[in-house]
């Protein structure tokens, strides 16, 4: 069965990972009844990831393991998760079952926060990256600096091109908006939001996507190009010396835009 995403909350992506046995690995389930529906008849999963400590990544957690005992919790190195059973960080590996992936850590969301790099059974590269990287946007920044968001988010834009980058939220439409407010200009970015609105428009996922679609659409991993870089100083009002000047201000645009 291929990659499975299972809705959760209003906007929420738990990713869910199956082999053919009917084994499955679990990613950020913030909600467990979704994960018990989808999982229903099957074996315990293999291991439950987790990205991050926000609740509705992990509150899901318990309720799992009182129904599958003993199953794996792989997180990061964060006191604030007493469930985890292996705590992971740049660059351990994470095995489960017949997957590999390796850690990232990536903060700027949250301190803590990393990601999981790898390939899927048939091969195809997969990122599951939490609140990190969002289709056409990223996160807010809850307790680490802008700094460490830009260089957190440059290098999963090193990850290979094919990449599915499998974020935690449904958030693409919106982020759509302002990046085309940001960069105008850029042609795949408005192809890209013309196929997000189709999809939502019929009901249908905009996830995953593509890290070389993110690499050329996505301003916040655009800092460097000149457009994005003109679009952040005329907003700001004055010259932003390096990259991650322009990703603050884009940042903050962001967080008060209403478009």
């Amino acid at each position: 069965m291929p990659l499975q995403q299972v809705p959760a909350f209003e906007d929420n992506i738990v990713w869910l990972l199956r082999d053919a046995a009917g084994g499955s690995l679990v990613v950020d389930p913030g909600q467990a009844s979704p994960v018990l529906d989808a999982l229903a008849g099957a074996p315990p999963p293999h291991a439950i990831l987790l990205t991050h400590h926000h609740n509705d990544h992990i509150g899901g957690v318990p309720e799992l393991l009182r129904t599958w005992p003993g199953v794996p919790v792989i997180a990061p190195r964060d006191e604030r998760i007493g469930f985890a059973t292996r705590r992971v960080g740049d660059g351990d590996l994470a095995e489960a079952g017949p997957w590999r992936f390796t850690v990232i850590d990536i903060p700027g969301h949250t301190r803590s926060h990393i990601a999981f790099h790898g390939y899927d059974l048939d091969g195809t590269g997969l990122l599951f990256c939490g609140d990190t990287l969002f289709s056409l946007g990223c996160g807010r920044m809850f307790e680490g600096t802008p700094a460490q968001m830009h260089a957190s988010l440059q290098r999963l834009a090193a990850l290979p091109a094919e990449t599915r980058v499998c974020c935690g939220h449904e958030y693409t439409l919106a982020n759509a908006a302002f990046a085309i407010a940001v960069d105008p200009a850029n042609g795949a970015l408005r192809k890209r939001a013309d196929t997000v609105r189709e999809l939502r428009a019929a009901g249908r996922s905009s996830l995953p996507s593509m890290l070389e679609d993110e690499c050329g659409c996505n301003p916040f991993l655009r800092c460097y190009d000149p457009a994005v870089h003109a679009a952040a100083e005329t907003h700001a009002g004055h010259p932003l010396a390096s990259p991650p000047e322009v990703f603050a201000t884009l940042r903050r645009w962001k967080d008060g835009f209403r478009g």
